[in-house]
């Protein structure tokens, strides 16, 4: 019984497709949720609808941030794009 040339083209497909699309995806996943977990009160933030401020108080799926002299908005853990450095909103 011998097995089929096309079986392993089949499998090196799928080991391709793990290791371009898969595994790199799982890795971004992973720095991602490390950077939202990382976050304290007082960071300052972007959103991934552009929006900059700094954490005011986080809960479990929201953190409020302030965007300005008494403007407050509460976004989404998953809707922060990044974390700048201290002072960037100052010098802006």
């Amino acid at each position: 019984m011998s097995i089929e040339p096309t079986f392993f083209l089949l499998i090196g497909f799928f080991v391709l497709i793990y290791f371009l699309m898969i595994r790199p995806e799982n890795k971004r996943r992973k720095s991602h949720e490390e950077m939202i977990n990382a976050i304290e009160i007082g960071d300052e933030i972007i959103s991934s609808g552009g929006l900059l401020g700094k954490v005011t108080k986080i809960n479990d799926q929201f953190f409020e941030i302030t965007l300005g002299q008494n403007i407050k908005v509460n976004i989404q853990r998953t809707a922060v794009s990044n974390v700048l450095p201290k002072g960037t909103i100052s010098s802006i």
